[in-house]
């Protein structure tokens, strides 16, 4: 049987919240969710069953400090989100988006093989993407190039939109 653990580590953002799966055996856990402070539709604390475990959880703080370092442009990290197979179906697309490019929702619909009618489940995928960051959904913006809603904030997705562009270093 599986746990769930968790870890914080600070950020431009302030404290994120990391949560994973541990295997039975042990081991570092796959990445389930990192939520910022005041993020839309995540928990800002642990659930009362998961287990503080920085360990399982030290290898995705160190890709993500790298990456706010601007020093990591991708995530090689084992993912474990919790969604519905259309949802994991978009949030895997997210991958596909180039570091410091950006796509519109309809651009992302048609990656991740969906009809241009789905962009309204497309833009709800997004919206509830558990991987802030490591899945890139701040990538995505409306179809006029506008930096529309991100979970963490509008001000948060210029912030890691203007670090991949490098214009914060």
């Amino acid at each position: 049987m599986s746990t769930t653990v968790f870890t914080f580590m600070e950020s431009p953002f302030g404290r994120l919240l990391l949560s994973g799966v541990r295997p039975a055996e042990g081991g570092p856990a796959a990445l389930a969710t990192v939520t910022a402070p005041g993020q839309k539709y995540a928990l800002a604390e642990p659930a009362d069953d998961w287990v503080h475990d920085p360990d399982a959880l030290a290898e995705p703080v160190a890709q993500l400090t790298a990456y706010f370092a601007g020093r990591r442009t991708t995530f090689d990290l084992p993912l474990a989100p919790a969604g519905t197979d259309f949802r994991q179906k978009i949030w895997a697309a997210l991958d596909d988006i180039p570091y410091g490019e950006t796509v519109t929702y309809g651009q992302l619909a048609a990656l991740a093989g969906a009809t241009p009618q789905a962009v309204r489940a497309v833009g709800g995928a997004v919206g509830a993407n558990p991987l802030l960051i490591v899945r890139p959904c701040h990538r995505v913006v409306g179809a006029n190039g506008a930096l529309t809603g991100f979970a963490a904030g509008v001000d948060r997705k210029r912030w890691l939109l203007d670090l991949e562009s490098g214009a914060l270093f």
